[in-house]
C-alpha cells in the first residue's frame, strides 16, 4: 500500500505555496518578536520616567539584572522546551510560549515596582526561549531542502525587522516626557503574539516530528499537504520523501544509545559532538557582543561617546536600519556562498571593528579636545560592526543549530543551543555597564579578541550544512568520524556531495524494497 492508501482520501486544508506562506509567518512573526524584545528595553533605560519610577535603575549592576532578567528567562524557557519540546510537539510549545508572552507582556505594562518588571520580564523571557528554540526547528522541518535556508533566514531577518521596529518607537517617543515614553513600546509586545494566534490553528504539525511519534498517517496527510495540489498522494516524490525520513528514524532508532553513553560521546550519531557545534554557533553570536550593543548601545553612546539622549536614540535606530539592510543582504548570500564562509569572514570583520574602536576611543581618552571627532569614527565603527555581524553571526547560527542535530535529538539540540545563546547573553548584558564604566576602550578590545578566535573554531571544526538535506547529516557524523573538517572536501563545499546523494538513493531502496522504482510506504514500514 502506498501512501495514498494510508490516507484514503486528499487532507483538506491550506495545501503547499500556501500553507508554507503560512508556516513562514508563524516562524517570521515570532522571530520578529524575538528582535523587538531584544531592542525596546534600552529605549526604557534611558527614560526619564522610567528612572524616576525605577530609581534603583541608576546603579550599573540593578540596571544590568533588569535588562538580562529578560535572557535568564529565556535560557529556562530553552531548558523546558529540551524537556517538554518532544513530548508536545511543534505546534503546541508555540502555544505554550505565545501564552507565556502574553502574560510576561501585561506584567511588564501594568508595572509600578521594580519587582515585578523583574517577574514581567523573566515570563516574557521564558516565553522567548520557548518560541526561538522551536520556531526555527519547526520551519526547517516543514519547508522544502531547496528554501530551507531562506526560509530560515527569514526569520532571522525579521528578528532584526522587529530589533528595527523596537528602536524607531523608541526614537519617536523621545519628545514624550510622561510614562508612555517606555510603556507604549512594552505594550507593543502583545502585537506580535497575536498576528501569530491567527496564524497558527491553519498550519500542519512536523511530518518528522509524526513519524518520530509513530503517527503515520497523520504524517503523510501533513506531508501531503506540504507537497500541494501538483503532487498525488500516491506521487513518486511525496512516497521518496516518506522512504527516506522513515529510514532515517528506523537507523536512528537502531542506533539509539542511552543519554550517558551521548555524553560521553559514545553513540554512532556522534549527537553530543553535533549539539556541542550547534551550541558553540550560538556562544559565538553572544560573544560577539550584539547584546552588548541592543540592549546598550544609546548608553553606549552617551557614555563613550559624548551624544545627547535623543541623538543616541536617533543613531539606534539608523543603526538598526542599517543592521536589517545587512540581514536582508545576508538572505540572498546564505545560500550562494555558505554557512562556513559567512562565519569565516564575520569573525574577522567583526573584530576589526572592536579593535578600531577600541583605538579610537583610547586615543579619545587621551586628547578629550578631539573627542566629538573621535567619537564620530567610533559610531562609524558600530556601524560597521553591525553590518559585518548582520551578514554572518546574525544569522547563520540560527540555520545551522536547525540543520546539524539529528532528528531524535534535533528538539532538544535547539533548545539547548538556544539556552547556551540565552545564557551568553545574560552574562553579557549583565556585565556591559560594569565593563564599561571600569574598563572603558579596554571592553572592546575584549570583544575584538573572542571574535578573532572564531576563525581557527569554525575553519577547524564546523562542516557545511548549505545544501544537504536534513538526512544527509547524520550520513555526514556516521560515516566521518574525524573531529576536524577542514581537510574533507565532502564537508567543507558548498554543493551537496555525490555521495550523499547516492546515501538517500540507497535509504529509499531500503525502505520501498526496489531500486529505482516509486518508494511504497506501508503502516509497517513508517512504524519505526
Amino acid at each position: 500500500m502506498n501512501s495514498a492508501g494510508i490516507l484514503g482520501k486528499r487532507p483538506r486544508g491550506l495545501e503547499g505555496t500556501a500553507l508554507i506562506a503560512y508556516l513562514a509567518v508563524v516562524n517570521s512573526v515570532s522571530m520578529a518578536h524575538f528582535g523587538y524584545d531584544q531592542g525596546v528595553f534600552s529605549g526604557a533605560l534611558i527614560s526619564a520616567d522610567f528612572i524616576k519610577l525605577f530609581p534603583q535603575t541608576r546603579k550599573a549592576d540593578i540596571s544590568g539584572i533588569t535588562s538580562s532578567c529578560f535572557s535568564l528567562g529565556a535560557f529556562f524557557g530553552c531548558i523546558a522546551s529540551f524537556t517538554f519540546g518532544d513530548r508536545l510537539g511543534r505546534k503546541k510549545t508555540v502555544w505554550l510560549g505565545l501564552s507565556l508572552n502574553v502574560m510576561g507582556a501585561i506584567l511588564q505594562i501594568a508595572a509600578f515596582h521594580l519587582p515585578q518588571m523583574i517577574v514581567g520580564r523573566i515570563v516574557n523571557g521564558f516565553g522567548m526561549g520557548v518560541i526561538s528554540s522551536t520556531c526555527p526547528v519547526f520551519m526547517a522541518e516543514t519547508s522544502p531542502s531547496r528554501l530551507r535556508g531562506k526560509l530560515v533566514v527569514l526569520g532571522s531577518v525579521c528578528n532584526t525587522l522587529g530589533f528595527c521596529l523596537a528602536n524607531w518607537i523608541n526614537y519617536g517617543l523621545y519628545a514624550n516626557n510622561g510614562p508612555e515614553q517606555w510603556r507604549f513600546p512594552l505594550g507593543f509586545q502583545l502585537v506580535f503574539p497575536l498576528i501569530v494566534s491567527l496564524f497558527l490553528p491553519s498550519v500542519v504539525e512536523s511530518p518528522r516530528w509524526l513519524l518520530l511519534r509513530n503517527r503515520q498517517e497523520d504524517a503523510v496527510q501533513s506531508l501531503a499537504r506540504l507537497h500541494g495540489k501538483s503532487h498525488a498522494l500516491d506521487d513518486r516524490k511525496l512516497n521518496d520523501e516518506l522512504s527516506s525520513i522513515s529510514k532515517s528514524i528506523q537507523e536512528g532508532r537502531k542506533n539509539r544509545a542511552p543519554t550517558l553513553d551521548v555524553l560521553l560521546f559514545r553513540d554512532s550519531n556522534q549527537n553530543m559532538r553535533r549539539l556541542l557545534l550547534s551550541c558553540g554557533t550560538q556562544l559565538m553570536q553572544q560573544l560577539t557582543g550584539v547584546n552588548a550593543m541592543g540592549y546598550y548601545l544609546p548608553t553606549l553612546l552617551i557614555q563613550s561617546v559624548g551624544v545627547s539622549s535623543a541623538y543616541a536614540r536617533l543613531l539606534t535606530a539608523a543603526n538598526a536600519t542599517l543592521y536589517l539592510g545587512a540581514a536582508l543582504l545576508c538572505l540572498a548570500l546564505i545560500d550562494l556562498v555558505g554557512r562556513r564562509k559567512l562565519l569565516l569572514y564575520g569573525s574577522l570583520a567583526t573584530s576589526c571593528c572592536y579593535l578600531i574602536a577600541a583605538i579610537i576611543l583610547k586615543e579619545a581618552a587621551n586628547h578629550p579636545d578631539n573627542k566629538r571627532t573621535l567619537g564620530a569614527v567610533t559610531t562609524s565603527m558600530f556601524f560597521l560592526y553591525y553590518f559585518t555581524y548582520g551578514t554572518s553571526f546574525a544569522k547563520v547560527p540560527w540555520v545551522f543549530n536547525s540543520e546539524i542535530t539529528s532528528l531524535g535529538w534535533r528538539a532538544r539540540g535547539a533548545a539547548a543551543a538556544t539556552a547556551t545563546n540565552w545564557m551568553g547573553g545574560f552574562i553579557v548584558v549583565q556585565f556591559t555597564k560594569t565593563g564599561v564604566n571600569n574598563l572603558g576602550w579596554g571592553f572592546y578590545l575584549l570583544f575584538s579578541c573572542f571574535c578573532f578566535s572564531f576563525f581557527p573554531i569554525v575553519y577547524l571544526l564546523y562542516p557545511e550544512t548549505s545544501r544537504r538535506t536534513l538526512e544527509d547529516m547524520d550520513e555526514i557524523f556516521k560515516e566521518r568520524r574525524g573531529v576536524f573538517v577542514f581537510a574533507d572536501r565532502a564537508l567543507t563545499q558548498r554543493e551537496r556531495p555525490q555521495a550523499f546523494i547516492e546515501a538517500e538513493r540507497r535509504r529509499i531502496e531500503a525502505v520501498s524494497g526496489s531500486a529505482g522504482s516509486a518508494a511504497q510506504v506501508t503502516p509497517g514500514m513508517l512504524a519505526v
